[in-house]
């Protein structure tokens, strides 16, 4: 399987069982999260010690509900807390790892 270069490319693979072990890590902990799989993503983002990576990491505790957590990650990746949908975060991040 190719990396996807589009969100609805990346999209398009989340009925798959598990995204293509060739994908950058970043993407794979985005996919996990966008299929509700959030051990695996997190298992992922925790390891990642870039700006995305923790901008993921944020992501990921917000969507566990914890704010204070999900802050830190924020402020680790350089951005301001996320106050879009959980969705409309994962398409910015997907689109940003692309």
């Amino acid at each position: 399987m190719n990396v996807p270069k589009t969100y609805k490319q990346f999209e398009n693979t989340l009925n798959q069982n598990g995204p293509d072990a060739d994908w950058p890590l970043t993407l794979q902990a985005l996919w996990f999260a966008a299929n509700d799989q959030w051990n695996a993503a997190h298992d992922i983002a925790q390891d990642l010690h870039t700006s995305v990576g923790s901008w993921i990491h944020a992501h990921l505790h917000r969507v566990e509900g914890d704010d204070f957590n999900a802050g830190y990650w924020y402020q680790q990746a350089g951005k301001p807390f996320c106050n879009s949908t959980l969705s409309v975060e994962v398409q910015e991040l997907v689109k940003a790892v692309l």
